[in-house]
């Protein structure tokens, strides 16, 4: 196998299991727990399953160091194309995967605020309820902050993936058709909230986007890029 065939089946699957790990998470720490509005049910929720939710919190955190590996993995494959472009969805990565790491201490400090530990027994639970509820909405939106760079990566991506000749075109333009979605998505959960219409288009097209490029990595890997290819620099 040559080397930039194991660099692209590295990054497949990389990106893999970070899919996998993403999905784990908010399987079971968040989106079975969390009911957002609703801080006593939440609150019951969590305490009920605490040790449910730290597992998912871990698994989230170990999601966003694969998901940093992945981009650096995608970054050794397609620098020779461009390396300023593969250095700026490098970087665009790493600063939605610190983002989102720092949101997730906001979802740690609702289980503590709900540990019922001795210092915080000066607060009433209906108060302790609602500043656990207050510290989810602050990472759910710490989250959102997050998507805003994780979907700006996919336009340098998808055009180097368009620009390389050794990867299929047409993933390409999805994932820069990807990036405009994905960043309407951040941007509407931020000035329209109770709207939720681009969410649909986005969904489907991300699956075809980053799944797609997932699968062909992994399956069938790329070939040594061919001696014509403009090794770009700038």
């Amino acid at each position: 196998m040559n080397t930039v065939n194991k660099t692209a089946r590295t990054a497949g699957l990389l990106y893999l299991v970070y899919m996998v790990f993403h999905i784990f998470a908010d399987v079971i720490g968040r989106s079975k727990l969390i009911v957002y509005g609703d801080a006593a049910t939440t609150a019951q929720n969590i305490v009920a399953s605490a040790w449910q939710f730290r597992v998912g919190f871990i698994i989230d955190l170990l999601a966003a160091a694969l998901f940093l590996l992945t981009a650096w993995a995608l970054y050794r494959l397609l620098e020779p194309v461009n390396r300023n472009l593969a250095l700026l969805f490098l970087l665009l990565n790493l600063t939605g995967v610190v983002m989102q790491c720092f949101s997730d201490l906001f979802l740690l400090a609702g289980q503590l605020l709900l540990s019922c530990a001795d210092y915080l027994k000066v607060f009433q639970p209906d108060q302790m309820q609602a500043q656990a509820m207050f510290s989810l909405y602050l990472y759910k939106n710490g989250f959102m902050i997050a998507q805003i760079f994780f979907g700006a990566w996919l336009f340098p991506l998808g055009y180097l993936v368009f620009k390389s000749g050794f990867l299929p075109r047409v993933l390409g333009i999805v994932l820069m058709l990807h990036c405009a979605f994905w960043l309407m998505t951040a941007l509407q959960f931020f000035l329209f909230p109770g709207f939720s219409g681009i969410t649909y288009i986005s969904w489907p097209l991300g699956f075809i986007a980053e799944f797609g490029l997932t699968l062909w990595l992994l399956i069938k890997g790329v070939k040594d890029p061919k001696p014509t290819l403009s090794y770009a620099q700038n």
